[in-house]
């Protein structure tokens, strides 16, 4: 996979903080206890975005984490407006005064924008990486062919995709058919976010009038609105049980076992929330409980379809 590095040369632990509700559901004293643990934890790698919380996680991750060369961050463009060269440019700019560095160690596309030619965004990306502004350049929310159309343009400017930021969670499996595959074929570094499925995985919304994205968020309600979904997340909590762990626990550990080149975001609104995702960087699965919580979720079928070859 890509070696990306922080600006002093040290590689990535295996795992991220996205900082999402930092300035919505979590203050500034709640974001920096949560980036102590995390950098206790080992974790040197900081996931932002320009319109989270409309801005105000760039600007406290910028007040927490400044111009640190040991510190690896990564926001995403803006997507309210067309990927055009001078959309993104001013982007980036607004991005670099609130995270108060003079180079974005990754930027993103948060999403593929249908309405810009993909030559003049990657065009307006290589153009920034050359200036020095980006360090390296990644794709959130892409399908596989966009990626790999976006990649072959990049290669004819002389850059590459360095990242691929996809939903992944026990749930969330679509990414194994097509990109975690086109990732490992063009050395693509995978952050995944989304590991504990909106809080789904964690179990509480197995209690009728639980707090969180899924009970606020129609987004989330809708996307992780299935049924056997929710089944999927009360057997994972009872296999959790069994191990005298939390359900967040174990949903980290399946993932890191289940995609070791996949490094998981993980995100909490407060340090004691994110500790149980923190613990689950460092539980082993046995092979029996691995495929045990595997099996609670349905295996995507392969790319061509072609089940009897898979």
């Amino acid at each position: 996979m890509t070696a990306m590095t922080t600006q002093g040369g040290a590689p990535l632990a295996p795992a991220a903080y996205g900082t999402m509700q930092w300035g919505g559901t979590a203050d500034r004293a709640a974001a920096q206890a949560m980036f102590a643990n995390c950098l206790d934890a080992g974790i040197t790698h900081f996931d932002t975005a320009h319109l989270y919380t409309e801005g105000r996680s760039e600007e406290m991750l910028g007040e927490l984490a400044g111009a640190r060369d040991d510190l690896f961050v990564a926001t995403k463009a803006a997507y309210d407006q067309p990927a055009t060269a001078a959309n993104l440019q001013t982007s980036v700019d607004l991005s670099r005064r609130r995270l108060q560095r003079d180079v974005i160690d990754l930027l993103y596309l948060h999403r593929f924008d249908p309405t810009t030619p993909l030559d003049q965004t990657f065009a307006a990306l290589a153009s920034l990486q050359q200036a020095g502004t980006i360090r390296y350049i990644g794709v959130s929310n892409f399908a596989a062919w966009q990626v790999m159309k976006a990649q072959g343009i990049a290669a004819g400017l002389g850059t590459r995709i360095d990242a691929l930021q996809p939903m992944m969670n026990l749930v969330k499996r679509q990414v194994e058919v097509e990109l975690l595959p086109v990732a490992a074929d063009q050395d693509i570094q995978v952050c995944a976010y989304s590991p504990l499925g909106g809080g789904l995985l964690t179990g509480k919304y197995a209690v009728t009038g639980a707090d969180g994205r899924l009970a606020f968020d129609d987004r989330y309600a809708a996307r992780y609105g299935q049924g056997w979904m929710h089944e999927a997340a009360v057997g994972l909590a009872e296999i959790a049980a069994g191990l005298g762990v939390p359900a967040t626990t174990v949903a980290v550990a399946w993932l890191r076992r289940h995609a070791p080149q996949v490094h998981p975001i993980l995100s909490a609104r407060s340090a004691d929330q994110l500790a149980p995702s923190l613990a689950g960087l460092d539980l082993t699965l046995d092979a029996a409980t691995y495929e045990a919580i595997t099996a609670l979720s349905p295996t995507p079928p392969p790319a061509t379809d072609r089940i009897e070859e898979a």
